[in-house]
């Protein structure tokens, strides 16, 4: 009794610091500029992504994450995934986003790496070359697979990262490494509350993404409790928080076949 007492005691201290830690950052502007509302927010490239026409030579897949907008970027990301066959000179993005009726999954609603918002995007996931270009139409049957493209729950899902995670359950060579506060990813149906964890290797036992447990490639081992997630990831050594993400080593899955700007 006296572990179960004193396990909770530090589990919720470090919800606590966490939350503390983030709510501390969002306090500091996202832009400089002044804005008045959503309408008024930076959305313009972020500099991140190679330039399509000078790279047409290669195939590229980057996945990003930023900031929700408002009070929820205190604690939640937004994630999205990007990619381009070798020959192409322009992106596809796509996303699922709350706003709007019908079809919740959006193709090219904004720019590749756009900031979200106000909120700087950091980049996730970045392959090229040839594993890049075996990887697109997994992604596409993936997309067209997503089993809630009509249904958005900000908690606990299905929602943005639902949809990123089911991608890479179907996609296990993308890697995908979803943060700590990517709420929504571990969202699974009471009818399969036992699967693969959204890097595609592991084990994941979840609740509707409320309750549960996942041992992963990527994730290392993460309780989640009431959506707020709390682990350790191994490759590199990271400590996966809820509300920050997470505290150590960037945990960048990359592989490029040669340099690009």
């Amino acid at each position: 009794m006296i572990v179960i007492k004193t396990f909770f005691l530090c589990l919720l201290c470090i919800t606590l610091i966490s939350l503390a830690v983030s709510l501390a950052q969002a306090m500091h502007p996202r832009d400089t500029r002044t804005q008045q509302g959503w309408w008024d927010a930076r959305r313009d490239s972020a500099g991140i992504a190679p330039d399509a026409r000078k790279n047409a030579q290669l195939a590229i897949v980057q996945v990003y994450a930023a900031p929700t907008w408002g009070w929820k970027g205190a604690v939640a990301v937004h994630p999205w995934i990007i990619f381009k066959r070798a020959g192409e000179t322009h992106y596809n993005r796509y996303e699922v986003i709350s706003w709007g009726a019908g079809d919740k999954v959006r193709r090219n609603s904004n720019i590749p790496d756009g900031y979200w918002y106000g909120a700087q995007p950091r980049l996730l996931v970045d392959h090229r070359g040839p594993q890049a270009e075996a990887m697109i139409p997994q992604i596409e049957a993936a997309i067209a697979s997503y089993p809630w493209p009509q249904t958005y729950h900000a908690w606990p899902g299905p929602n943005s990262n639902t949809f990123l995670a089911h991608i890479g359950r179907k996609v296990p060579a993308l890697k995908l490494d979803l943060p700590a506060n990517a709420v929504g990813k571990d969202f699974r149906s009471l009818r399969n509350p036992i699967g693969l964890p959204p890097s595609g290797r592991g084990v994941q036992v979840s609740l509707l993404g409320v309750a549960g447990v996942t041992l992963g490639a990527q994730e290392g081992f993460e309780l989640n409790l009431l959506g707020l997630n709390v682990g350790l990831g191994f490759k590199p050594l990271r400590l996966r928080l809820p509300f920050i993400g997470g505290l150590g080593s960037d945990n960048l899955q990359k592989e490029s076949v040669e340099p690009a700007p």
